[in-house]
């Protein structure tokens, strides 16, 4: 087997669907599922089961993706100290964050595409975290407040949340309302949202979900200034919004450090580290945007 057959299993492997393994290859559904068939053929052996829950690899499919994984990081580690000896600040450069990190500092983004016109920045806001092993980014700014050991990196903030909501809508419901007296903004059902339900019943105990998004900050934020409903937002998104207003207070158990993150291979890398230089200069100046104002 080649490595080009390896990637394709490996792909199934982790995203369980033929559309999913084609969006990460760069190919078409019909493409992963010919090379499914045509390497099963080959081998006499069947790698993956279709079941309703998506593919599922086979005692000899995940024998062959435990290959596959050793060879990819093998590869991955080959190109990492390739990248770590450039000596030129131009090239490609990767950043993974979240949409309201980019828009509340993205500024700081294009201040780096200034000073740094050869480098081509890239910068994706996913709903799944990337893999910085797997070269999915090459930088990542992340909320959590344990960061992974296999990744080196800077604190550059701590996001703080509350609930916000539209002066309009609060003005409809009135100054002294309570939590559960407004209609709420909720999540997908089909996403993890128990902590918020027992948040919910907790401080806003009777409270109407009128509409629910996925994780996706930017719809949930017109939901908020429209005064559809309410919902928790970070400080330094929802302070800096015309028409909205804070209803809640700080919630210190939602609280998060802001990470700086790379590979301990990258991080020498000349571009890698003008971006980590710049960044961290920037948020250092900004800190006053994460205080929640008065």
């Amino acid at each position: 087997m080649d490595w080009d057959e390896l990637r394709y299993l490996l792909a199934l492997r982790r995203s369980g669907t033929l559309a999913k393994a084609a969006k990460q290859l760069g190919v078409t559904h019909t493409t992963v599922g010919r090379k499914l068939r045509a390497i099963e053929s080959r081998l006499g052996v069947r790698l993956f089961d279709r079941t309703p829950d998506g593919f599922v690899a086979t005692v000899a499919g995940q024998d062959l993706v435990t290959v596959a994984e050793r060879v990819e990081a093998e590869v991955l580690a080959a190109e990492n100290r390739v990248l770590g000896r450039d000596a030129q600040l131009q090239g490609s450069l990767r950043v993974s964050t979240m949409d309201m990190v980019y828009a509340g500092f993205h500024d700081l983004f294009a201040s780096f595409v200034a000073r740094y016109p050869l480098v081509e920045l890239t910068v994706t806001t996913p709903l799944e975290r990337v893999s910085l092993t797997r070269r999915e980014a090459d930088v990542a700014i992340r909320m959590t407040n344990r960061p992974p050991e296999h990744l080196v990196g800077r604190r550059i903030g701590r996001v703080q949340f509350a609930v916000y909501a539209a002066e309009s809508l609060m003005e409809a419901v009135g100054p002294d309302a309570k939590l559960g007296d407004y209609p709420w903004i909720g999540w997908d059902e089909r996403m993890d949202t128990r902590w918020f339900d027992g948040w919910l019943a907790a401080n806003a105990p009777g409270a109407r979900i009128v509409m629910r998004f996925d994780d996706s900050a930017r719809s949930r934020e017109l939901a908020i200034r429209t005064g559809l409903g309410v919902h928790f937002m970070a400080c330094f998104e929802g302070d800096a919004l015309p028409g909205v207003v804070r209803i809640s207070e700080v919630d210190e158990a939602f609280s998060h450090d802001l990470w700086l993150l790379t590979l301990d291979e990258l991080r020498s890398t000349t571009r890698v580290r003008a971006l980590l230089d710049h960044l961290t200069e920037g948020f250092e100046r900004c800190q006053d945007r994460f205080a929640p104002r008065p």
